[in-house]
């Protein structure tokens, strides 16, 4: 029996979202009929077990690519913590350009993982640096029989254009590690995506939701260049009758191109418990040069993805009603000028933030439920989502969001509509004096 602290779920735990526009592909046994993939395209696939599928690229000689794989394990199908997926980028010769992994991990649920690998150019580079036929390489791992099923993927291709002049080879040395203040305030209700398409907007503030075991709930945070995003998970308390679920929780912060950034977990007893990422740095193109691979993923500005799954095992301990997830967000610092690109991105706009964008994530543009009201540290970044739109507040929701929109220039005439009568003197109101800001 639950204890009444729970929020409804905002979905089954369904399978994966794929994007609508996907296109569908086979993969390839071998580099010989792979099908070739244009950049800015998303594909769906699949993978057998202990399989290895070929994709093929055509690549030029100054932009970075980026290849993402999302797997998708049948929701019920047995896993373990060791199954996954590797992507490699490959020149035509077999010669790896970068590779990299994802695993179920330890809550050993079925839930969808991402990896990406890339070829990059750059004066620090030796291999991938020619233009020509290149291919994306994902293979599936984990003990045989442990997952026998077919994987659905979802492939992403993005690319990066090349920089007007040459780029540093080092990154950032110095930046603010020390954890954010709290937040402050209701918290504001926000259904999550069922994958990285449908992902829900998320701004600074206090969220909430309700999530089933084996669910997992997709966000999107819009992070600009030199921003940092924070963030902390914590399911709610429900009966528990001393039971105990070692690994429940498990959070993945994904960058725009859906390359894995950091992860976070945790158990569950049934009281409240909560997961933390890591204070991570300011986004920065020079991020890229780091040997840390946490920081180096912080290269780009975009939509960064809050992954969040509840393990399948929950459900044995607990039952089946939801648990209340809440979700603290903070995006500290000021929006900075990015890099000076030749070129554009494919898809465009996968590098940057808009006005739209903050205002989707605030809940200002009225696309969903408004949000919990962060506390104003002086950011200037305005990205706190709000209850309720007025005075102050409103204004710093305007600010951010930006005049461009209609919704934001309606909502700016009424406030000065409202403040200008608010301040008139009846003395001063037959006068025909025009007062206003």
């Amino acid at each position: 029996m639950h204890a009444g602290r729970l929020l409804p779920s905002d979905g089954d735990p369904d399978p994966y979202a794929f994007d609508e526009d996907a296109r569908t592909v086979e993969g390839a046994d071998g580099i010989t009929g792979a099908a070739r993939l244009e950049p800015g395209g998303t594909y769906r696939s699949s993978i057998a077990e202990d399989g290895e599928v070929y994709y093929r690229l055509e690549l030029d000689a100054a932009s970075n690519a980026y290849v993402s794989a999302t797997a998708v394990p049948a929701p019920g199908s047995e896993v373990s913590a060791a199954d996954g997926i590797k992507v490699t980028v490959q020149e035509a010769d077999g010669s790896t350009c970068s590779t990299k992994s994802a695993h179920i991990g330890a809550t050993q649920s079925p839930h969808p993982i991402a990896a990406a690998a890339s070829r990059e150019i750059g004066r620090t580079k030796y291999v991938c640096q020619e233009p020509g036929t290149y291919y994306a390489v994902v293979e599936r791992s984990g003990p045989l029989g442990s997952s026998p099923e077919d994987w659905d993927l979802e492939i992403g291709y993005v690319t990066e254009p090349r920089l007007g002049k040459a780029d540093a080879t080092a990154a950032p040395e110095n930046w603010d590690s020390a954890p954010p203040e709290g937040l402050l305030g209701e918290a504001g209700r926000r259904a999550g995506g069922t994958g990285f398409s449908t992902a829900a907007p998320l701004g600074q503030g206090v969220w909430q939701t309700g999530i089933e075991a084996g669910q997992t709930l997709f966000y999107k945070v819009p992070v600009d260049w030199g921003q940092q995003v924070y963030a902390d998970a914590e399911l709610g308390g429900v009966d528990s009758g001393g039971r105990y679920v070692g690994t429940a929780l498990s959070m993945a912060l994904y960058n725009p191109v859906r390359g894995f950034v950091e992860d976070v977990g945790s158990g569950y007893g049934g009281s409240r418990r909560s997961a933390a990422l890591p204070v991570l740095p300011p986004v920065a193109y020079d991020n890229r040069h780091a040997i840390s691979a946490r920081v180096s993923a912080m290269r780009f500005a975009g939509s960064y993805y809050l992954v969040v799954h509840l393990g399948a095992g929950v459900a044995e301990k607990f039952g089946d009603g939801p648990v209340q997830l809440t979700l603290r967000v903070r995006v500290r610092g000021d929006a900075g000028d990015g890099p000076a690109y030749l070129g554009s991105a494919r898809p465009e706009g996968a590098f940057e933030v808009t006005a739209e964008d903050r205002a989707e994530a605030s809940g200002a543009a009225g696309s969903g439920p408004a949000g919990g009201t962060g506390s104003g540290d002086g950011d200037g970044n305005g990205d706190g989502g709000t209850g309720g739109v007025g005075g102050k507040a409103a204004m710093k929701v305007v600010a951010a969001t930006g005049i461009g929109s209609g919704c934001a220039l309606v909502l700016t005439l009424v406030l000065w509509t409202a403040l200008a009568r608010r301040r008139a003197s009846p003395a001063r109101a037959g006068s025909g004096r025009r007062r206003g800001r």
